[in-house]
């Protein structure tokens, strides 16, 4: 007794038999003195074990003689050796492995004699009742589809359908669909890396998607379309799970092209372009951004001049710098939308959409038209993205696109809206649809980054306490669940916040509510996108050396998803214009209601003073208090008020000093972002809390209630440099919102697994074998 037998020393049957129950007992290490006493007289009547086996049993169950490192990493790849063969679906004991071990080493006694000892070691198996399900997952790579687990969590409070079906709300019958679509055999992906042959690919998906009537979608009935936005922004959401080049591509072809032919131009355009557009009889681009230009729309170069003897347009490029770049379907469209200044009579009217052929049925270039290929680029390079120059091109005066300004029969231009910049903006506005279906599809790129980091980090463990110690999943450690955790929580509040857009988007009424849109729409896609970027990033890096290999998509995700805070708008030019807009909005406010509107503000300071900054609740940190939205909720809504108001204030103090309205603007830059950013935040977190209060009570009620939560505080930790510096929160407060946020995370990863099912993401969209569900 107590003699350490080396694990070179070879086993009989009789003792392999015994390993699985030895490793769980000492990888537990739960079992007592007594407990072991029981356990070896039931050893003591199996016919397998000779005397020789049971004295060497005692050794290696004494609590006071562990087995050395070597015999114990013996057991454990053997037993996992042999649970790899079990067929699929069948019941993962330790009692199975044990028949099979002793059955494998034993020439005396065939599978059928060692299956008759079963019920034997199924009662020590349940004497081992103590053994934690760790054990079990560190056995069994697949241990959830075998106990038919709804997912891949342990002791769930929720189950993931219940969530995705709050989650997909009236999107879900339009997704289910999408998902049939995109798992079709001819939407297999393969890893292409030459852009030729994956642009074909895409366009082949594209004429599919195409022919099913997907791309119609946002078009009227009489042109093959259901009228419905909503469908769609759900189409390019599902998409956006499967091939983001196919996700952009749609969006270029039915909504940029589409969309501006729907929106600026008239019946007369929608009966000749709508319906080939639809099919893709028609493919088109949509030719706004130029090289020298960017964002800078209203500094477009190109212009389109009416020549009144002919009655046509002339679009022309006057310098390489007029150059549309990055346009995409630039190699494959027929027909552009091309946005230039319209000159009539030798008058600028601002920029106006023409639609200008661009190949014949050939499908070569027609004259005076230059197309260069962009080649390969970071990602995305399933898009046939391509430069464009336009010389002294002709086209009927009736391709203009006229629903806000064109030129009558008697050559004189005309509009029914007189002011100049209030027009641009209009125009620019019926354009928005972009910008509030690109952080959708950026969303899906990060739910699947979280979704595969999360499933690697529920099966892949890493080190142990000691050498008896089972191996500690990923997602047991705490800076893993810091993590992923907050990053799915911020997901979910993106998710609330984007489908609020959506709704105010497709029912708005007013051109004042309009502009509010606009403003909501370029801080949502720049807030979304840019975390994507984050989220993506930290995804790889907790998936470690498997995140890296091409397979499981993350070089694809970041490669691809890297240009949306860059497209439809840079979002560091987008988060000013939200400023800007909110500087619009304070200085309406103060002008309409005058003296009631100071007295409200006033009023709103002193309040929060005496109830949210005075010495007592600055330094309270007891749970009760911070984790309520009581608490969070003013918090944020605090930092909105508090950064719009000190920028105004700035702002004018500029002007005041003689300084113009641009150079003040730089000068309070930086103040403009962050303001931008409190009230995306603010409006983002108001719908999250909106969304859980419209459920019914439930698990489901409760478990989005915690990830709220977690949102919230985890970005008031963000911020809390801030926070400590507007006196909001003292130093003790602040710590112990850290310590709070590092509580919900604990508490909530038991159902982590199920929150990132409930995105409903198929494991053949999803395309990583280290995400697989089962």
């Amino acid at each position: 007794m107590g003699v350490e037998i080396p694990a070179s020393v070879p086993s009989s049957p009789g003792l392999r038999a015994m390993w699985p129950l030895l490793y769980a007992a000492w990888a537990n290490r739960s079992l007592n003195r007594r407990e072991i006493n029981g356990l070896r007289k039931l050893a003591d009547k199996l016919p397998f074990l000779t005397n020789a086996d049971k004295l060497i049993l005692m050794d290696l169950s004494d609590p006071a003689t562990p087995p050395g490192r070597e015999r114990f990493k013996l057991w454990e790849t053997e037993i996992k050796r042999v649970a790899a063969t079990l067929p699929e679906g069948h019941p993962p004991t330790l009692a199975e492995l044990c028949a099979r071990l002793g059955a494998e080493a034993d020439t005396e006694h065939d599978s059928a004699w060692w299956a008759a000892q079963l019920p034997a070691l199924q009662e020590l198996e349940k004497g081992l009742g103590g053994v934690g399900e760790g054990v079990y997952r560190s056995l069994f790579d697949d241990y959830d589809s075998r106990v038919n687990r709804d997912s891949t969590v342990v002791n769930a409070t929720t189950k993931a359908a219940k969530l995705q079906a709050i989650i997909e709300g009236e999107s879900a019958e339009m997704m289910a669909y999408m998902r049939e679509i995109l798992q079709r055999p001819s939407f297999e992906r393969h890893l292409k890396r030459d852009k030729d042959e994956y642009r074909e690919q895409v366009l082949g998906w594209m004429q599919e998607l195409a022919d099913e009537g997907i791309g119609a979608l946002a078009f009227d009935e009489p042109y093959g379309g259901e009228g419905s936005m909503y469908k769609y922004a759900y189409a390019m959401e599902a998409l956006s799970y499967h091939d983001l080049s196919l996700t952009i591509k749609y969006g270029v072809q039915f909504g940029l092209w589409g969309g501006a032919v729907a929106n600026l131009g008239t019946v007369e355009h929608h009966r000749k372009y709508l319906r080939g557009t639809g099919t893709l009889e028609i493919p088109g681009c949509f030719a706004m951004t130029e090289t020298g230009h960017g964002s800078n729309v209203r500094g477009l170069e190109t212009t389109a001049v009416y020549d009144s003897k002919t009655d046509e347009i002339i679009v022309h490029s006057p310098s390489y710098g007029a150059g549309k770049e990055y346009i995409g379907n630039a190699l494959h469209c027929t027909h552009a939308a091309v946005f230039a200044q319209l000159i009539v009579n030798g008058e600028s009217q601002g920029v106006h959409a023409v639609v200008v052929p661009m190949r014949n049925e050939k499908h070569e270039l027609l004259p005076g038209i230059t197309v260069i290929d962009n080649g390969y680029k970071m990602g995305l390079n399933g898009i046939d993205n391509g430069r464009i120059w336009f010389e002294k091109v002709r086209v009927p005066r009736a391709n203009l696109l006229n629903r806000f300004g064109g030129i009558d029969d008697e050559g004189n231009y005309y509009s029914s809206i007189d002011n100049p910049s209030r027009r641009f903006f209009t125009m620019l506005g019926t354009l928005v649809g972009g910008r509030v279906c690109v952080p959708r599809s950026g969303l899906s790129a990060a739910k699947s980054a979280l979704t595969i980091a999360v499933r690697h980090g529920l099966r892949r463990r890493q080190f142990a306490a000691d050498s008896y110690s089972t191996e500690t999943l990923l997602l047991d450690y705490p800076n893993q669940q810091r993590r992923l955790i907050p990053r799915i929580a911020k997901a979910y509040a993106s998710q609330f916040a984007l489908d609020y857009l959506l709704d105010r988007f497709v029912d708005q009424e007013s051109e004042e509510e309009m502009r509010e849109i606009e403003a909501l729409a370029a801080g949502m896609k720049a807030y979304v996108t840019w975390f994507t970027t984050d989220c993506i990033q930290e995804c790889r890096e907790a998936t470690g050396g498997k995140g890296y290999l091409a397979e499981n998509r993350f070089a694809d995700l970041k490669a691809d998803t890297d240009i949306f805070t860059t497209f439809e708008g840079d979002n560091t030019v987008l988060m000013q214009l939200v400023a800007k807009s909110l500087l619009s909005d304070f200085k309406k406010a103060f002008q309409d209601d005058g003296n009631m509107a100071v007295l409200r503000y006033v009023g709103r300071r002193i309040t929060t003073v005496l109830t949210e900054q005075n010495p007592v609740v600055i330094r309270q940190t007891d749970r009760s208090q911070l984790d309520t939205p009581s608490f969070y909720q003013y918090a944020f809504h605090f930092r909105d008020r508090r950064l719009t108001a000190t920028l105004a204030s700035r702002f004018r103090a500029y002007l005041k000093e003689g300084m113009d309205a641009f150079t003040a603007g730089l000068h309070c830059q930086t103040h403009m972002m962050a303001a931008a950013e409190a009230w995306i935040e603010r409006i983002t977190l108001d719908q999250f809390l909106a969304k859980v209060d419209s459920l019914e009570k439930g698990p489901e009620k409760k478990l989005l209630s915690k990830l709220c939560a977690l949102y919230a505080l985890h970005t008031i930790e963000q911020h809390r440099a801030w926070y400590l510096e507007s006196g909001y929160i003292a130093g003790v407060k602040s710590k112990a919102i850290r310590k709070l946020v590092d509580m919900l995370c604990a508490e909530i990863r038991p159902d982590v697994g199920v929150l990132v099912d409930a995105f409903g993401i198929p494991d053949d969209l999803l395309g990583a074998p280290i995400g697989r569900k089962e």
